[in-house]
């Protein structure tokens, strides 16, 4: 089980997980290994038992086109994988929009199977500079107890507007901490959390969070700002929020944080936000 530390100052707190040092790392294998992934179709048996599925087929079985599973290393006592689709490289960034619908929906199912056992938080790792240890495309949801305090940002005020469409606006708050931070929001504020959006509502996210996706990697290929990684390698991680007034965030992960962050709690962006609105505007979402 997870044991949660506190700190009595800050009131911020520790998870002590020693089981995800157990997780399989996919970059450190050699070019010569085989590698059998259990997240793609075939592989069922690979996982742990199903636990939510779209598609057609059995239980364990081919046939379906977004999985969720319980996570083998988990961080919390409730940890799910949510696999984006059978396709081993495609991300929300190509997949095509009906898939990355039925991704959405998937995320809005499973945080309503567990909204009323703790704080729920889906988060998405893209790339293994950005912390995932598998390639194929995934999310993952975990469960906090409620009195564990989050150390977690509010909701921004909305400015340098991107891109916004019936339901959702896309915008760099001034609040950025990353080069290229990107959040997508519901119009209308106070909504409630994410479990609350209706069918429409998840159709409509979908496409303003592939365009956003794509805007910044537009803005990486067209040399904006010089990745710390690999070159052509896109890596980011988004989450959404847990609370009331819920909201994506997107982080590429074009800088490393270094000492100074580490040592006083400040980041340093490098773009301004503003100027990121209007890059990304310019820039094609195609």
């Amino acid at each position: 089980m997870a044991k949660y530390v506190p700190d009595i100052g800050s009131r911020r707190w520790v998870i002590i997980s020693p089981g995800r040092s157990l997780r399989p790392n996919q970059e450190k294998k050699k070019a010569d290994d085989v590698h059998i992934c259990p997240f793609c179709v075939g592989n069922e048996h690979m996982t742990p038992p199903e636990l939510y599925r779209i598609g057609a087929g059995e239980k364990d079985k081919p046939g379906w086109s977004v999985r969720v599973v319980p996570n083998k290393y988990p961080i919390t006592d409730t940890h799910e994988v949510i696999i984006h689709g059978p396709d081993d490289d495609q991300d929300i960034e190509d997949l095509p929009l009906d898939q990355v619908t039925r991704i959405l929906t998937a995320y809005r199912d499973r945080y309503r199977a567990h909204d009323d056992a703790g704080q729920v938080l889906i988060f998405c790792n893209h790339g293994f500079a950005a912390g995932a240890s598998l390639k194929h495309p995934h999310s993952q949801l975990v469960v906090i107890p409620r009195q564990i305090n989050l150390d977690a940002v509010a909701r921004e005020p909305v400015a340098n507007i991107v891109e916004e469409n019936t339901y959702f606006i896309t915008y760099c708050p001034d609040f950025s901490q990353w080069p290229f931070e990107v959040w997508i929001a519901p119009k209308v504020e106070g909504g409630g959390k994410f479990g609350s959006v209706g069918d429409t509502e998840v159709a409509d996210l979908a496409p303003v969070l592939q365009n956003a996706l794509r805007r910044i990697r537009s803005a990486q290929d067209k040399g904006y700002l010089r990745s710390v990684h690999e070159p052509g390698v896109f890596v980011y991680n988004f989450y959404i929020s847990h609370a009331d007034n819920w909201f994506i965030r997107i982080t590429p992960r074009f800088v490393h944080r270094a000492g100074f962050e580490l040592g006083t709690g400040l980041n340093v962006n490098v773009t301004d936000p503003t100027e990121a609105a209007k890059i990304l505007k310019e820039v094609s979402a195609a």
